[in-house]
């Protein structure tokens, strides 16, 4: 609940919308207790001959379901002060305040008819009708409109923090958690939340006011009756109780499976091409309907706890709405208009409380959801600026790994590595697959943080500088594309006010203007879902274009010409060449001609550096190097002859 709660106050501005919707609730439910008043004023015809001739008794009309000749001969005089042998409804109404201990009902009726006419003037009460009708429609639509925008706008500011929060958490929690996982929650949490939100205010703010005000109501109209509603409660109390622990949990499981069903669903999609190649379509039916299937038992589940409070909570309250309006009726000997008043002001008081159950079942959603949602964010980031942190302003002399160690989980993918690479150098690290060639591109814009050792630039380390100037000082180009929805141009500048002129100078530097210029709007044609659109070796180029333009001192490519054919690579070889001496290069790659340009080569195995030198050196001194060399190159020689 707290969770809840910390959400609706989170932000100062939604402070004064839930004032406002609160001062709504309230003007709603005194909206509805006047439109009960004003049916009891049109019911309200005068005293009957009951009332009339009932028999005085201390000095007061004792109700009566019986009239005597000589109560009516004792207390006709009475009535018809003037003699004339007739009465009317203005002598009764005397007789009756004088004579009577009138009831809250007709006090209050009596002093609005002092105030504003409406007893004996149709067109007043006409009047009074519509006002009492306007202001329940105007408070109804602000209540419900008020509620709905603080519904929006959390819903909003959730899932623009998920997300602000999402992007500062390390590459270790994307290890952890799907896709699936994290878009269920930034959707069908936040709403679920959103909504429980308003079924908080509705519960916890609205119903209050209304039991209160309107058991108040009750107790002056009559005591006796409300006394009857303490014994309704608890039975109506106990069943909502029961059920919201229920509903609770099955909610949370429910929207676990969801995230399960999605996961599996992106899955399907996102490798549709093996699906099909394999012919494997039924496996994946058959693994979709198992999901599908928990799932659907267990909406089953929540909708019987959802549809079964209400009917419970409604047939308890109407039996007691039924005793109360027999009491009031034949033992009391209350009269008709007082009696229906007393109901209405019942349906008022029972309304919110039937609804609590209803609305209890969406508080508890809300509250499954906001544990699943804020455990994330309460996740807090390991990788953050130290208090003393500076920027990197400029690179100035060297990059130096010192003994570092490191692992995903309990494996050691980086044991004891340490290079040095200085301004200017283009270094390659070559390596079999695992070897720990990606880790080390990680590690250096803090992706990842070192478990022993240090990384160093500038001869201070990396935890030194701000992460955003330490990243905004590295290119990179990873191992895999990465290509958003928006246009070419977008895309390579992404994000930055670089001119269409830097763009395409970039992009003729990666060779990637030659295909640009070929499709229908150049530059601003549209990059589809995942690139999906393009080449792999057409979407790298972009990536590198990206890089490129950037302009950062530092570039790291990952395997970044891996998808390019051998006239794309050579383009791409003469513009790396060109940055010699003028960016710090890292390049991670297998084909030889990327890499036979390079000042030093590390070579790894299993974590650990085994040799670095100049390529020469490293072919006449390291065995493994020797090997693989020639293997990508005999493999090099293929793919060109072919």
């Amino acid at each position: 609940m707290k969770h809840l709660f910390r959400t609706a106050l989170f932000h100062h501005k939604h402070r004064f919308l839930l004032g406002l919707t609160i001062i709504a609730m309230c003007l709603l439910t005194l909206a509805s207790q006047m439109e009960i008043f004003a049916l009891s004023v049109i019911m309200q015809k005068g005293p009957d001959a009951f009332e009339l001739f009932g028999p005085i008794k201390d000095g007061k009309i004792q109700a009566s379901q019986e009239i005597s000749l000589e109560n009516v001969n004792a207390q006709w005089p009475l009535i018809d002060t003037s003699h004339t042998g007739t009465i009317d409804k203005v002598k009764a109404a005397k007789y009756i305040q004088q004579w009577k201990n009138q009831n809250f009902v007709e006090k209050s009726i009596q002093k609005l008819d002092s105030i504003f006419p409406i007893k004996e003037n149709i067109v007043n009460l006409s009047l009074f009708l519509v006002f009492v009708a306007l202001f329940k429609a105007i408070t109804l639509f602000i209540q419900r409109f008020s509620t709905r925008l603080v519904a929006i706008r959390i819903s909003q500011d959730l899932r623009q923090d998920y997300f602000e929060h999402i992007q500062s958490l390390p590459m270790s929690f994307y290890q952890q958690h799907n896709i699936g996982s994290l878009s269920s929650r930034v959707v069908g949490d936040a709403a679920l939340i959103a909504e429980a939100i308003n079924a908080c205010l509705v519960n916890y703010m609205q119903l209050p006011f209304t039991v209160i005000s309107t058991l108040t109501l009750c107790f002056l109209t009559s005591w006796q009756l409300s006394l009857i509603i303490f014994f309704g409660l608890p039975l109506i109390i106990f069943p909502i109780i029961f059920l919201a622990k229920r509903v609770k949990r099955v909610s949370k499981q429910l929207q676990q499976n969801q995230e399960l069903f999605a996961s599996v669903l992106i899955d399907f999609l996102s490798g549709i091409q093996t699906v099909k190649v394999f012919a494997m379509e039924g496996f994946s039916l058959k693994k979709y309907k198992q999901h599908n299937d928990k799932m659907a038992a267990l909406e089953k589940k929540s909708a019987r706890y959802d549809l079964s409070s209400r009917p419970i909570v409604h047939t308890i309250g109407m039996l007691f709405l039924a005793t109360i309006l027999v009491c009031g009726l034949y033992v009391l000997n209350m009269n008709v208009p007082d009696v229906l008043f007393y109901g209405g002001l019942l349906y008022v008081f029972y309304e919110p409380v039937k609804k609590f159950a209803e609305e209890n079942s969406r508080i508890q959603r809300g509250i499954a959801a906001a544990e699943r949602m804020f455990e994330v964010m309460e996740i807090k980031p390991n990788i953050r600026d130290e208090a003393d942190a500076i920027a990197l302003s400029n690179f100035e002399s060297t990059i130096e790994f010192d003994n570092v160690w490191f692992r995903y989980e309990e494996q050691w993918a980086l044991k004891g590595i340490s290079f040095t690479v200085n301004k200017g150098e283009t270094v390659a690290i070559v390596g079999a697959t695992g070897a720990g060639k990606s880790t080390i591109a990680q590690l250096l814009p803090r992706l990842y943080d070192v478990q022993k050792g240090e990384i160093r630039i500038n001869g201070k380390s990396i935890t030194h500088y701000t992460v955003q100037s330490l990243r905004e000082s590295i290119a990179y180009v990873p191992q895999k594309s990465f290509l958003f929805l928006d246009t070419i141009a977008e895309n390579i500048a992404y994000g930055k006010g670089f001119s269409r002129e830097q763009v395409q100078a970039a992009a003729e530097r990666a060779y990637a203007h030659e295909f640009i210029c070929q499709l229908p709007l150049g530059y601003d044609s549209e990059v589809s879902e995942g690139g999906k659109n393009f080449s792999g070796g057409q979407q790298q180029r972009l990536s590198i274009a990206r890089a490129l333009i950037k302009d950062a001192p530092i570039l790291i490519m990952d395997e970044a010409t891996s998808s390019l054919d051998s006239i794309s690579e050579n383009h791409i070889k003469k513009a790396i060449r060109q940055l010699h001496g003028k960016m710090t290069q890292i390049i991670i790659a297998h084909r030889p001609s990327t890499i036979e340009d390079a000042d030093r080569i590390i070579y790894l195995e299993h974590g650990q550096i085994v040799a670095i030198g100049p390529k020469d050196q490293l072919l006449q001194t390291c065995q493994g190097f020797k090997e693989m060399w020639e293997m990508m190159h005999n493999q090099h020689s293929r793919n060109s002859i072919k």
